[in-house]
């Protein structure tokens, strides 16, 4: 690459970025905090009707709850004059009273009454509880006791009942296979969320042993890919399902690896990135779509060619940490991708009402009619975050 092509490639991702960042603030965040949000009641909605932009009154999952309060103050950050901290604030206070289990976990759903409709755990959502809390303690200092003290409870909660004697976390008790490596993916993005506010060891600590779970087991050492689902002690799931790689978790993993990486030192943990970067880019993207899809096997062989939106965000935050921590030649082809990542994105949120998007991209380029899940704003937000911070830095 030229200079001047890496000057043109500078230009673009700063004109990307603020088109990204001016579509958050003036369209996306203003119709998911008033149709999608109910300011007076504090609570949210699942999903956004593309057809009469009005919202879906369906069980409201616990997952989606954080993912709003992050990306409403995230939002805040970035400059929307919204009542993010309002809003932020309601929603916490309704997921602690109507989702926390007397058990001392967060349920998955609750109806549209507020009756929980779905009792089971799931370490994937008590992981984006523990996110939403750290955010909280940041951002809301009148909740920062009660965030720090529901942080604490849910943690010494999953450690006295669903702790791994090899490390992480089961996914039930008693055992039940697969264990899986998404939840640990978001619960590594907790704890490096939580070491940002607080001072407490024990946050460095799990997010030591989650990297290092990463790094050893759920990274096949042959090929570099990371796998999704394991068997009882870690190793992968025998069958069909122990192949399963997906795209989008090998940019994300890498964004988190990177982070992490660069904070501890950690030279083998920026290879490990860097391969799994290498892997989602070479195989797991259509050129057709120019978009990444959802599902490889093991052998890099396609396994669910329908791409999600969220696959490109990850794919736009996995090539800027890159960026960042690159120099010469190899900054530059990362750089030369966000461009490529950026547009991707963009494809979902052609031909919808301002503020939405469609969610599942077919093999033949045409979209599932579905409405705009609210689970997506959180992918979003993130990626519009990092693209910012590093545009602001060219």
């Amino acid at each position: 690459m030229t200079a001047t092509d890496q000057t043109a490639d500078i230009k673009t991702v700063m004109q990307l970025s603020d088109e990204l960042t001016t579509w958050l603030l003036e369209k996306a965040l203003p119709v998911w905090s008033t149709v999608g949000a109910n300011h007076k009641a504090g609570e949210c909605y699942e999903a956004i009707s593309l057809d009469d932009t009005k919202a879906i009154t369906s069980p409201r999952r616990a997952r989606v709850v954080p993912r709003q309060i992050y990306s409403f103050l995230e939002g805040a950050n970035l400059g929307w004059g919204g009542p993010a901290r309002d809003l932020a604030k309601g929603l916490f206070d309704w997921h602690v009273d109507r989702f926390l289990t007397d058990d001392g976990y967060f349920a998955a759903a609750v109806d549209m009454d507020n009756r929980i409709t779905d009792r089971s755990f799931d370490l994937y959502n008590q992981a984006f509880a523990l996110f939403a809390f750290a955010q909280i303690a940041a951002h809301v200092p009148e909740c920062r006791i009660a965030a720090v003290d529901q942080a604490a409870n849910l943690v010494n909660h999953l450690f006295d009942n669903y702790r791994h004697p090899e490390g992480g976390f089961r996914e039930a008790n008693p055992d039940k296979a697969p264990l899986c490596s998404n939840p640990h993916m978001h619960l590594f993005e907790a704890c490096l969320a939580w070491e940002e506010v607080s001072d407490d060891p024990a946050w460095q600590e799990l997010s030591d042993e989650i990297a290092e779970l990463a790094l050893t087991r759920f990274i096949d050492p042959v090929n570099g890919g990371l796998r999704e689902f394991f068997d009882l002690d870690w190793s992968p799931m025998p069958g069909e399902k122990g192949r399963v790689m997906e795209p989008g978790h090998q940019f994300e993993w890498a964004w988190l690896l990177t982070r992490w990486g660069r904070s501890r030192g950690d030279a083998g943990a920026l290879v490990a990135a860097r391969r799994l970067y290498d892997i989602g880019w070479t195989y797991g993207i259509d050129e057709s779509r120019g978009a990444a899809f959802m599902a490889l096997n093991e052998d890099f062989t396609v396994r669910d060619p329908v791409a999600r939106l969220w696959g490109q965000t990850e794919w736009i935050k996995a090539a800027v940490a890159l960026a960042q921590i690159s120099i010469g030649a190899e900054q530059e082809a990362y750089l030369s991708d966000i461009p490529d990542a950026v547009r991707a994105l963009q494809l979902y949120f052609e031909d919808v009402p301002d503020g939405l998007w469609r969610d599942k991209l077919r093999p033949d380029g045409s979209f599932i009619d579905e409405p705009a899940p609210a689970s997506s704003l959180y992918h979003i937000v993130c990626a519009i975050s990092d693209l910012n911070a590093f545009a602001r830095t060219l």
